[in-house]
């Protein structure tokens, strides 16, 4: 009976956590338009809904009802794995991510911690792992294809996911080696008491490189501009996924946006605190409700997460498509030399001023 009631509250834990990925997916493909259009002085969707806020719906209509297509010449098993093999991993990684505070309550005669589907002590290698996982969506879409241009950007997302994943593992040792933990939860944890204690400043090395080379690295493992050299529109045509149509695009373009919400709540958990508000404790704790803090907490979370999101949106509106050339140069010759110069001033730091 214990085990039948754990299943169903870990069941309602996930259902709960992918109905908000799935809903911010679809809130993300409407701001991303409006915030381009109102960077670039003009109105974005305006036609399906007021203010074109019913554009997502119609969005996703369109593609589950559009003609699925499979090139006569492409492997159709490894061509319908591939979009599955990009998603799955993307959603698989929020099991770990700590969306509020780490507080236990009752419900059935169990402890839960509702925030968190489950903290395991390594899960930041648990992300990690899964992600490098992702990559090899992008490669099969590429090469099941039968096209030159999907193969180009399947072999291109190889290369470039080889070497910025090394540059955001790196990242992220000088906060492993700051928190003596791998797991989220306690990252978080050590967080707290003020934006002072935050790692991203927090004594006694401040994890600043760390952070721009994790940010840089991610917006490349995402492969968002001015990264996307995988799709390159105007070199070719859309890249890897430049055969695929209907729901097998739409799983493409879901796992873009899920690994970028997954990023940014991992850079959020890891350098800016996590749910951490920036002063000690709560507005709402210090006014005695404390049964309410966990609220503040989680719009904590939330604003920080937002604000990497649309971080993504303003590169896209402001920078030109790398070539491939510098994006390998600069990956191997300056982010890498940055991350590991910051283990080993982090480390020395750790060992001589332990926190």
């Amino acid at each position: 009976m214990e085990i039948g009631l754990r299943l169903a509250v870990s069941l309602a834990q996930i259902a709960a956590v992918m109905g908000v990925v799935m809903l911010t997916v679809m809130v993300l493909t409407l701001a991303e338009r409006k915030v381009l259009g109102w960077m670039q002085d003009r109105m974005g969707p305006m036609e399906v809904g007021p203010y074109g806020v019913l554009q997502p719906i119609a969005d996703g209509l369109k593609l589950f009802f559009k003609e699925d297509i499979i090139p006569a010449g492409a492997n159709k098993f490894l061509f319908t794995l591939a979009p599955i093999l990009a998603l799955v991993p993307a959603m698989i990684g929020f099991a770990v991510i700590p969306f509020g505070p780490s507080m236990t309550i009752e419900l059935f005669g169990m402890q839960i911690k509702p925030f968190v589907i489950s903290d395991i002590n390594i899960g930041i290698l648990y992300i990690l792992a899964f992600a490098s996982i992702g990559a090899y969506g992008i490669i099969l879409g590429g090469w099941s294809s039968n096209s030159k241009y999907s193969l180009l950007g399947g072999l291109r997302s190889a290369a470039q996911v080889i070497s910025y994943e090394l540059c955001v593992g790196l990242a992220i040792v000088g906060v492993i080696l700051l928190s003596g933990s791998l797991s989220l939860v306690k990252i978080t944890e050590a967080q707290a008491g003020g934006f002072w204690n935050w790692f991203v400043i927090a004594m006694p090395f401040p994890q600043i490189f760390a952070f721009v080379v994790y940010v840089i690295s991610a917006v490349a493992e995402t492969n968002r501009v001015p990264f996307d050299l995988p799709e390159a529109e105007s070199e070719l045509v859309a890249g890897f996924f430049t055969e695929y149509s209907g729901m097998r695009f739409a799983f493409f373009f879901i796992a873009e946006y899920a690994n970028m919400i997954l990023v940014s709540c991992v850079a959020a958990a890891l350098f800016l605190g996590g749910w951490n508000a920036p002063y000690p404790g709560t507005i709402l704790g210090h006014l005695g409700l404390d049964a309410l803090a966990w609220i503040e907490n989680v719009v904590w979370f939330a604003a920080k997460v937002y604000f990497f999101l649309f971080l993504f949106f303003w590169l896209r509106a402001t920078l030109p498509r790398l070539r491939y050339d510098q994006l390998m140069r600069f990956g191997w010759k300056v982010m890498l030399p940055i991350a590991l110069g910051n283990i080993v001033l982090t480390a020395i730091a750790a060992y001589f001023f332990p926190r």
